[in-house]
């Protein structure tokens, strides 16, 4: 057989070639080189302590700046915090925690690109008409039945990740008989959904620590290629949680050193996108994985 097949992951990319490109608010964002996600959350309450941000302008500012700097694509915006069992936030809540933030780094940082962290479809749709230019839904259109029509009409791409229930309730159902033949169909059944509402960009997002067990999670990050065939964008979401830290028996501020060893691997295995709380060592870990794959 030629040379060209030696490789089965290159076999796998020929067969199934991965989209190349986003299209956001008319420009092109090009995926030859893994994207970095910088995490800025306005809660009070998410996981990691260190990654919360005040409601003071200057704390938003000095970390967007930090993380633009250190190489962040894009800056994703939360404002409900998704650990399990985490208190419900109303849309209201969410809205004047969200807002002002993407305001704000949409004035000081005119070129960045800005995603949503949001399952509310009004919240989107405020942030997006405000600034923001990708949504990123942890529940894929499935805690709110407006989510994918709305995003359609936004006509921004749409980052969909697998979720059984909500933050509440997730933790309980880890039940599946076969979990990567399930997100598969998942994911399908979702795109099938996104393009028909007018979605171009679809990136898929395998919801590292949502409704999976730390056993579950290790078994989809090291068959996360299963999903190229599936031909949208991968994210992976691994960043000091707990498949982390309890593996490690550490905590979430001390897990940087197993996010980096984890997120290379998943670069390994085809992931377009990496969403971190730490830029300058992810940037770092781009290069290196580019450096051994060109």
């Amino acid at each position: 057989m030629s040379d060209l097949f030696n490789n089965s992951s290159d076999f796998e990319d020929i067969v199934f070639p991965p989209k190349k490109t986003l299209t956001c608010r008319g420009k092109l964002v090009l995926l030859d080189v893994p994207l970095i996600m910088g995490i800025l959350n306005v809660t009070p309450d998410s996981f990691f302590d260190k990654s919360r941000i005040s409601k003071n302008k200057e704390d938003l500012l000095e970390r967007s700046e930090k993380m633009l700097l250190e190489g962040a694509d894009i800056l994703d915006v939360g404002g409900y915090s998704s650990r399990p069992g985490a208190d419900e936030v109303s849309v209201q809540e969410e809205l004047d925690r969200v807002i002002p933030a993407i305001e704000t780094i949409r004035s000081s940082f005119p070129d960045s690109l800005i995603s949503i962290d949001t399952f509310r479809s009004e919240v989107a749709s405020r942030a997006i008409n405000s600034g923001a230019d990708i949504v990123n839904d942890i529940s894929a259109g499935e805690l709110d039945p407006e989510m994918i029509p709305t995003v359609g009409k936004l006509s921004v791409p749409y980052i969909a990740m697998h979720m059984k229930g909500n933050p509440q309730t997730m933790q309980q159902q880890t039940g599946y008989e076969n979990i990567l033949l399930e997100m598969s169909m998942y994911f399908s059944g979702k795109i099938k959904k996104c393009l028909k509402a007018g979605i171009k960009d679809v990136i898929i997002d395998p919801g590292f620590g949502f409704s999976k067990t730390l056993e579950q999670n290790y078994w989809i990050l090291k068959n996360l290629s299963y999903f190229k065939t599936i031909q949208a964008p991968i994210l992976a979401g691994i960043s000091r949680k707990s498949m982390i830290y309890k593996k490690l028996q550490l905590t979430a501020e001390n897990s940087l050193n197993g996010t980096t060893a984890l997120n290379m691997f998943a670069l390994t295995q085809g992931a377009n996108l990496l969403r971190v709380h730490d830029v300058k060592e992810a940037k770092q870990t781009v290069t290196l994985y580019k450096q051994l794959y060109p």
